[in-house]
């Protein structure tokens, strides 16, 4: 069995490292590696590669920096030409950037199985890049592996029993990959206290909106003075604090770090601050509040069980939820939420028998 994988950022191929590392298991297996280049920075190179334990990709497309339509047409071509090349018998996609979608219509154009890891997640909210291209990838896909329940009944809510797909709950590679990393994980050089706050704020409806980025970062300023706030610092955000010109003076900003270095930081922070999807399950994995600065989350069984909090960008609940969490320690980590770390060996036997 020979799988082509689309990967086209920094976060894919972590979660695709569980995957690779269960295939490996297989001498009957083969996977061919494709990185579209989307998010492609100097990080991505071969030291990247060696240090996360992830197989170096067969092929780099070096498409990036593009408008999400010039992207994806371009992604689509050259992935195209490596599916005829390389005629494998599935596609494998993860997630819901560009070059996830670009990889399911080369699938669904050549007839190439395709399987979608991360199916079925939704955040009611078609104004996302991201919720478009999950839902068109679902779409055509052969096999949905879904990370919960939650994912399981949205595809149900929207009629995919009817489709000709299977639906499979395998649990979430994340959650793999954050127990293999947190052995491997490094601590930051940077001045870091014993109590400190681990942030991230990156979302283009928080960075681009002068309203929400502002309430955001005035509660941290606030809450800096009690407790060190370390917040690795995305060139979006940057952008917009240097155009606004907004008081960080409380705020341990840093540059971008490595994903160990990041790890390290979540295993070691009191709770998490964030508006990424991913650092709101890694938090549940490493047993840690995380209060989330957006209007609506993917993980909605995390708000269920407590263990996360939905803020948006209101200042008074951002202040009211640090208040609350600060002395909260979380209570359902335990819950199996994402399958406990067996999700890429529930994957790989998933695809062996539909093969």
């Amino acid at each position: 069995m020979k799988i082509l994988t689309i990967l086209g950022a920094r976060p894919q191929f972590i979660k695709a490292g569980s995957v690779s590392r269960e295939i490996s298991k297989h001498n009957k297996i083969e996977e061919i590696i494709v990185h579209t280049g989307q998010h492609y920075d100097t990080n991505m190179s071969d030291i990247f590669f060696d240090e996360m334990k992830i197989p170096k990709p067969n092929y780099f497309l070096g498409i990036g920096g593009k408008f999400h339509g010039a992207m994806t047409g371009q992604m689509i071509e050259k992935i195209e030409e490596v599916a005829i090349k390389e005629k494998p018998d599935w596609i494998m996609v993860y997630g819901d950037t560009n070059s996830t979608l670009a990889g399911a219509i080369v699938s669904s154009k050549l007839h190439i199985k395709l399987a979608h890891i991360e199916a079925g997640l939704r955040s009611f909210n078609m104004r996302m890049p991201e919720e478009v291209n999950r839902i068109l990838t679902d779409r055509v896909s052969d096999i949905l592996f879904c990370p919960t329940d939650t994912a399981i009944q949205n595809l149900k809510n929207e009629g995919y029993k009817n489709l000709d797909c299977k639906i499979v709950k395998s649990g979430d590679v994340m959650q793999d990959g954050a127990i293999f990393y947190k052995n491997l994980a490094t601590k930051p050089k940077i001045d870091i206290k014993d109590d400190f706050i681990l942030c991230t704020i990156h979302r283009a409806e928080n960075t681009d909106d002068e309203t929400r980025i502002r309430n955001i970062f005035e509660a941290l300023e606030k809450i800096a003075k009690e407790k060190q706030v370390i917040l690795p610092l995305h060139p979006r955000t940057k952008k917009s604090l240097e155009n606004l010109k907004l008081n960080i003076e409380n705020l341990t900003i840093i540059e971008p770090i490595g994903y160990l270095e990041m790890v390290w930081l979540i295993d070691n922070c009191s709770f998490v601050m964030t508006d990424s999807g991913g650092l709101q399950k890694e938090a549940y994995f490493f047993e840690k509040q995380c209060i989330t600065l957006r209007d609506e989350t993917e993980w909605v069984e995390l708000v269920i069980c407590g263990a996360n909090t939905l803020v948006g960008a209101d200042k008074e609940k951002i202040l009211e939820a640090y208040k609350n969490n600060s002395e909260f320690n979380i209570q359902n980590s335990k819950l199996d939420l994402y399958g406990g770390g067996k999700a890429s060996e529930n994957i790989i036997n998933e695809l062996k028998v539909y093969n």
